[in-house]
């Protein structure tokens, strides 16, 4: 059987009108904001638990350092900047709880609190976190 031409008749019915082309751009208006903005959200959330890990993680090798005998406040420090680097955190503070761990007896507890804020660490400028700061603190005891 040979094949028919395309009439008039079929190649109206398989091509959008003019009005439903207009439905798709006020719907592509409408709905491209709030997936743009989706987006965004979720790449700035996952920013900020990254910065929480990295803290955390910063923190925890911090009070692993202090635990050790004849550990000084400097290498708990110290210790923890070099986490915070290599991770790429900008702006972090470490606290050591109590500040002069050399006088810490076996039962005695320290605490690392590493905080760091929100806006210097955001990938997307104008964030929803912005003047926020994040910290994360580990206590061990010392056993030696």
């Amino acid at each position: 059987m040979p094949k028919r031409l395309p009439t008039s008749e079929t190649t109206d019915r398989t091509r959008p009108s003019r009005k439903r082309r207009g439905v798709a751009a006020a719907e592509l208006a409408v709905c491209l904001p709030v997936v743009v903005l989706l987006v965004v959200a979720t790449i700035e959330s996952c920013s900020m638990v990254f910065l929480k890990q990295s803290l955390a993680v910063a923190a925890y090798e911090g009070a692993r350092t202090a635990i050790v005998n004849g550990a000084t406040t400097t290498e708990v420090q110290a210790a923890c900047r070099q986490i915070l680097n290599d991770r790429n955190v900008q702006g972090g503070q470490v606290t050591v709880k109590p500040s002069n761990i050399g006088v810490l007896s076996p039962g005695d507890f320290v605490d690392v609190t590493v905080s760091a804020p929100c806006s210097t660490n955001s990938v997307v400028p104008n964030t929803f976190y912005r003047g926020s700061t994040l910290s994360a603190t580990a206590s061990m005891m010392i056993e030696f």
